[in-house]
């Protein structure tokens, strides 16, 4: 059969490449004086809305079961409590030498490494070490080591959410969404999104790329090639040219630095050399930066008053989004009086240049009344305006009004979906870019571990990335089954498993490899009619080899009705969503002319 072919609103928030507009904007949970949210409020607007005294220690560990930190982190470094209990001092030194050796396994190490690994890490489970049952629940999502058994992850899941894991949070969060259990999930992904959305600018690191590894069946080598950071031929003709004098150049090495972009190492010292040198020849980005800086002391110490002076320099140079940052210091009173009529001008200022950030931060000036009389449907309309630009903070406050129902009519499902959006964009996605280095040296083990991990927490970028790889590399990935390595029913089935739930959350290609699986039984039992219903999935969005699918089966009969005039409806749609397509269309064509015409000939007995 196969012939191969060479509103919610945003459905996915985009990372730019360059920063923009996303520095120093109001944070709506820091808002004091606020106007209390009406009666049928459900709780999701509370008083930690409100401003809090300090700023955020940047220095704490925001994500403390991640595995990318775990090796640095205090507990595995110097023996000291990851749970703050002192009684589980030697378990948790325990779990650290099975995460080095579960790492250490997973990048090549053999099964026995492993399974030293799980005697370790099952030992600091049972003494209450919640990420270790957070690894133990994803050992039994995956099937490794153990007998795949959902029951089981969700229980692990279950303790080590318990105990403070936001991973096991985030994993669940996705059960519930696939589950549709809407009121369990929708809380589960605001506290995430929070999380999230608290790690955003002003902070040390900005949103981390999520790079889709394959396009279509081969490898992404263009996405690939621009994530090799410093050894990229781009960024060191980029670095030459600022070495040279180039102050665009500067800046946007700057950036690469600070916000640790393409596969470039995230490094302050050297971010802020680049802006100091490119504000020499005045350069008004890298001046925002350095009031961002300056603001939240990542990379450098505090000093307000000099944020104020570096902001006001790049308005003066028409950065508008830099009237965002003004705002903000006027709003929390840093360096200046606070004075929210202030602060409201500079963000008109912004918003009346199309800035994002000033649709974002009147929206939440009049959805806590700061200022000006509280009115929901004036904040609604400026938050409604910062998510169409793609502005992050609001999709997060969108997802609390519809989530509440305050300024708009409650819809769980949606709020969900906003919700999700942002928690994906929180520090649990280090493990993105640990994956993506590990593939781009080679380790397809080490990549295929830390995306399956991400796949687990709903990633779909991760989903398919794991499918992928184990799909294009087979037994040179280090896969882990239920009593040692993947045997091929076991691998077949993981692929199935990760390509179905990237094919929910609308990956087309993921749903065009579900329906070949069912039609022809790999990793599952052959089914033509879950073939056809995965086809169709990916016929929504316009995928020519689906619909040039769909035609053979009603040609055929297979799974779907026998119907020859629906067969060539299908051939012809292929034809117009896939021009190139033509010579398998018209061999097809030709075929269903015959089967028309002679259908009673000995050609078709």
């Amino acid at each position: 059969m196969k012939l191969y072919f060479v509103f919610l609103l945003i459905a996915v928030l985009p990372i730019p490449l360059y920063a923009r507009s996303m520095v120093l904007l109001l944070p709506f949970d820091d808002l004091s004086d606020a106007v209390s949210a009406p009666d049928d409020d459900d709780g999701s607007y509370s008083d930690s809305d409100e401003f809090h005294g300090s700023e955020p220690d940047y220095d704490t560990i925001v994500d403390p079961g991640s595995w990318s930190d775990i090796l640095e982190s205090p507990a595995c470094v110097n023996g000291t409590s990851i749970i703050n209990n002192e009684d589980n001092k030697d378990y948790d030194r325990v779990y650290c030498e099975g995460m080095r050796k579960m790492l250490e396994a997973g990048s090549g190490g053999g099964y026995r490494v492993m399974e030293e690994a799980v005697s370790e890490i099952e030992a600091a489970a049972a003494a209450g070490n919640p990420h270790a049952q957070s690894v133990i629940g994803f050992w039994y999502n995956m099937g490794m080591t153990r007998e795949m058994s959902q029951a089981k992850a969700f229980l692990y899941h279950s303790f080590a959410a318990d105990g403070g894991n936001l991973q096991s949070k985030m994993a669940l969060a996705y059960t519930y969404y696939r589950q549709e259990m809407h009121d369990k999930a929708v809380n589960l992904y605001a506290e995430l999104a929070e999380v999230a959305v608290n790690s955003f600018p002003i902070l040390k690191d900005s949103l981390i790329e999520t790079i889709r590894i394959h396009d279509g069946p081969e490898e992404n080598k263009e996405a690939l090639r621009k994530s090799k950071g410093e050894e990229d031929e781009d960024f060191q003709i980029l670095e030459y040219q600022a070495r040279k004098g180039d102050a665009e150049a500067m800046y946007q090495v700057g950036i690469f630095y600070y916000f640790g972009l393409r596969g470039v190492r995230s490094d302050h010292a050297k971010a802020l050399r680049w802006f100091l040198k490119a504000v020499q020849k005045g350069e008004p980005r890298s001046m925002e930066l350095l009031g961002e800086i300056y603001t939240s002391g990542v990379g450098f110490y505090k000093n307000y008053t000099k944020a104020l002076e570096w902001l006001t320099l790049a308005s003066e140079r028409k950065l508008y989004s830099a009237y965002n940052g003004m705002g903000y210091l006027y709003v929390k009173g840093y360096g200046v009086e606070k004075n929210y009529t202030k602060a409201k001008e500079y963000f008109e200022k912004a918003a009346d240049k199309k800035e994002p950030g000033g649709f974002y931060n009147l929206g939440v000036i009049y959805l806590k009344g700061l200022g000006v009389k509280r009115d929901l449907k004036i904040a609604r309309r400026y938050i409604l305006a910062a998510v169409k630009a793609g502005q992050p903070k609001a999709f997060y406050q969108l997802a609390k009004m519809l989530h509440s129902g305050v300024g708009m009519k409650k819809n769980l499902p949606t709020a969900i979906k906003l919700y999700k959006i942002v928690a994906e964009c929180g520090p649990w996605t280090s493990l993105s870019r640990w994956a993506i280095e590990s593939y781009l040296k080679g380790d397809v083990s080490m990549s295929f571990l830390l995306y399956s991990r991400m796949a687990e927490m709903g990633y779909e970028v991760a989903q398919s990335n794991a499918a992928w790889i184990l799909d294009k590399y087979g037994e040179h990935v280090m896969c882990m089954g239920e009593s040692g390595m993947c045997t091929d029913a076991e691998r077949h089935q993981r692929v199935h498993s990760l390509w179905w739930q990237a094919s929910e959350q609308g990956n087309e290609q993921a749903a065009l490899l579900i329906g070949d699986a069912y039609y022809y039984g790999r990793g599952t039992e052959r089914d033509y009619v879950r073939a056809a219903e995965a086809y169709m999935q990916a016929k929504s969005q316009l995928n020519a080899q689906a619909i040039f699918n769909l035609g053979y089966m009603h040609e055929h009969g297979l799974g779907v009705p026998f119907d020859l005039h629906l067969a060539k409806r299908y051939y012809d749609q292929a034809l117009e969503v896939e021009p190139a397509a033509k010579l398998p269309v018209t061999l097809a064509l030709a075929s269903l002319w015959m089967r028309k015409n002679y259908a009673n000939g000995f050609m078709y007995d």
